[in-house]
C-alpha cells in the first residue's frame, strides 16, 4: 500500500508542476537613432506589435530577447537593453508574464524578409503608428517615451 501512496504523491506533484506553471515571454521597445519604434505584424494575430516571444527552457531573458529580435527583425543587440518591467498578460492566460526591455543599442543586419510568422515590419514614429497597432503596444510605448503611468497588466 505504501507504494500506491508514493505513486499517487508523485503523480500529484507532476500534475501541479505542469498545471500551475507560469509562461514567460520577452518583448522590446526597440528605438532607432531617429526615435522610431520597431513594430511587427504577425501572421497569427491581427495588428502591429512589439517584437518578442517566448523564453525557451534554459534561456536567460536576454538570450531569448536577442534570439527573438534576430528572428523577427535581423536586429542584433550591441548593448544591454534596460528592463522596463514585468507584466501579467492575462488576456493570453492568467499565468502568462512578459518582460519588457528598452533597446537603443543595436544594429540591423539587412532588411528582414517577411516569412511564415512575420508578415510586415518597420520602424515607425510613435505619433504615426499604423492604425491597427495594439492597445498594449501603444500603452507600453507611452510609458517608455512619455512617462505615462505604468500598469502591471499587459
Amino acid at each position: 500500500m505504501a507504494r500506491s501512496g508514493s505513486f499517487v504523491r508523485r503523480l500529484v506533484n507532476w500534475y501541479r508542476r505542469f498545471s500551475h506553471s507560469m509562461t514567460l515571454g520577452v518583448q522590446a521597445v526597440v528605438i532607432d537613432g531617429q526615435g522610431r519604434i520597431f513594430l511587427v505584424r504577425h501572421s497569427y494575430v491581427p495588428g502591429w506589435h512589439l517584437p518578442g516571444g517566448g523564453v525557451e527552457v534554459g534561456e536567460t531573458l536576454l538570450e531569448a530577447l536577442g534570439r527573438e529580435l534576430r528572428e523577427e527583425g535581423n536586429i542584433v543587440l550591441t548593448g544591454t537593453p534596460v528592463l522596463h518591467g514585468i507584466f501579467l498578460n492575462s488576456r493570453i492566460s492568467p499565468r502568462d508574464h512578459v518582460a519588457l526591455f528598452v533597446a537603443r543599442d543595436f544594429r540591423q543586419d539587412g532588411t528582414p524578409k517577411p516569412n511564415y510568422e512575420i508578415r510586415e515590419h518597420g520602424f515607425f514614429d510613435h505619433a504615426a503608428f499604423p492604425k491597427d497597432t495594439s492597445r498594449a503596444t501603444r500603452r507600453r510605448v507611452a510609458e517608455v517615451l512619455q512617462h505615462a503611468p505604468i500598469s502591471e497588466h499587459w
